[in-house]
């Protein structure tokens, strides 16, 4: 995991570098991700804005968007348990431990989702047959 984490920072680093090196650009790291995120987080924002779109059509909406919204802040939340990991030396800094926490995660809501699918599933055969 340490190792990842320290592969993607130089790899922006290396970005940062392209950057000033192609453009020319004599900016502050401030200046440069003034920049730089608010134009990724506006491209971000139109791409999820156009999905959530397609989504709101559908029948399960709500349960998505809970559970997309869910797993995003799992991602942060295990990444930020690995983080602390390594900084205070409590136990081992893994990607695999953060892939496994989130598979524990999925697969509990894979669980809830057919309990729930099965549940829906059985009132709606009895609503149809009392009718």
């Amino acid at each position: 995991m340490k190792e990842i984490v320290i592969t993607l920072a130089e790899i922006v680093n290396n970005i940062h570098d392209i950057l000033i090196d192609m453009f020319g650009l004599s900016m502050s790291d401030k200046e440069l991700h003034f920049w730089l995120i608010g134009i990724i987080g506006m491209g971000m924002f139109f791409l999820v804005y156009l999905f959530f779109k397609l989504l709101e059509n559908m029948k399960w909406s709500t349960s998505i968007f809970s559970f997309i919204y869910t797993f995003t802040i799992m991602i942060v939340l295990v990444f930020a348990i690995e983080l602390q990991q390594a900084i205070t030396n409590r136990g081992n800094m893994e990607f695999a431990d953060a892939v496994m926490g989130l598979w524990g995660f999925l697969v509990m809501f894979f669980v809830y989702a057919l309990i729930a699918a099965v549940i829906y599933f059985v009132f709606h055969l009895n609503k149809n047959r009392k009718k």
